[in-house]
């Protein structure tokens, strides 16, 4: 079956597809087991202006996996937002490709940038690298795969860094139709250590006309706009940072869009915060799982709360959501009643 389509949709998509990177998006990077659909809801709500699913196991796809096909699932509101997908086998690659972009994703995303070994081990994701021939001949079966635009998130090289092939990497990739690049600006060798070099990302944009989205150490606000400003790129994408501070894209925006920086968020915020992520993690999976979701992000929403510590072990040893629930409006009250006391001392007498 042929997956042409009409040249006015064509035209139309590819206008949606530049439109996207016309504002230097600060984009939502792909995180297992964190990037679902609850929590690009809430990124988004707080400035991400493109989100990136969880990475989606093409043989796991093609099986019909549960849980694959969960990650497919993009809810009318979800939007814009890319599909990735990872594998060790082109044609299965290809494949899986078709059968993602009947989820009307915004585009497809092919993994060539994790480096964990039971991904990589396995020959998919940064293991690409090895053979930078394959790594093109596997993106051209998949963008002829399908009408969607299709991307690639990867690595600056495999390593050692004596070998960093991304500059040739990514005019070959443009040569054969990827629509986007995004560097992580390390090598698959270093996983997250030593410190991301964001030049390697401004090389690899020099030499194509694609968008090329740099990404690695993207803490802040700052971060962001020295990463653009050094390497011209067409946007940022924030994976780790987002865990525990999803505030981090409309201080971005902020920046970015008014040259503002944003005050921290208030330690109401802050729980607030935790409640909505509880609140519809439990709505999405229910109990106790949905409350088992949340509290790998405690430790960064409730940074600077007074007790902190206290509030987010009770949370961790909570497995119901009236508990949690009750454990927060204790916090609350706490903070509102040491904000009157505050105030009360500052009044003349």
């Amino acid at each position: 079956m042929s997956n042409a389509v009409p040249p006015s949709a064509e035209t139309d998509r590819d206008a949606r597809f530049r439109e996207l990177f016309a504002n230097k998006p600060v984009i939502l990077a792909p995180m297992e087991d964190v990037t679902d659909a609850v929590f690009r809801r809430l990124c988004r709500k707080h400035g991400a202006g493109l989100c990136v699913t969880e990475f989606v196991n093409v043989e796991g796809l093609l099986r019909g996996c549960q849980r694959a096909a969960r990650k497919l699932r993009l809810e009318d509101d979800d939007t814009p937002t890319a599909i990735q997908i990872y594998g060790a086998d082109a044609d299965r690659l290809a494949e899986a490709a078709a059968v993602a972009a009947a989820a009307n994703p915004t585009f497809l995303d092919i993994n060539c940038g994790c480096w964990v070994p039971k991904i990589a081990g396995r020959g998919a994701g940064a293991a690409w690298l090895r053979d930078p021939d394959a790594m093109v001949k596997m993106a051209s079966m998949v963008v002829k795969s399908t009408s969607l635009p299709v991307t690639v998130k990867t690595r600056i090289g495999w390593g050692p860094e004596s070998d960093m092939p991304i500059v040739e990497l990514a005019k070959r990739l443009e040569g054969v139709g990827v629509r986007a690049l995004t560097v992580h600006c390390r090598t698959a060798k270093m996983g997250h250590s030593g410190e991301a070099d964001w030049s390697w990302a401004g090389k690899a944009r020099a030499g194509v006309s694609i968008p090329v989205i740099v990404n690695g150490d993207v803490k802040s606000a700052d971060d962001a706009a020295r990463a653009l400003a050094e390497t011209g790129c067409a946007g940022v994408m924030i994976g780790r940072r987002a865990i525990e501070h999803p505030w981090v894209f409309d201080e971005c925006r902020a920046l970015l869009d008014r040259g503002v920086h944003l005050a921290p968020p208030t330690a109401l915020e802050r729980l607030a915060l935790c409640r909505e992520h509880l609140l519809a993690n439990v709505d999405q999976r229910g109990e106790p799982h949905g409350v088992h979701c949340t509290r790998r992000h405690l430790s960064g929403y409730l940074k600077g709360l007074p007790g902190a510590a206290a509030v987010r072990n009770a949370l961790n040893h909570d497995e119901t959501l009236a508990g949690c629930l009750a454990i927060l409006d204790q916090a609350e009250e706490r903070v509102r009643r040491g904000a009157e006391e505050r105030a009360a001392l500052a009044v003349p007498a």
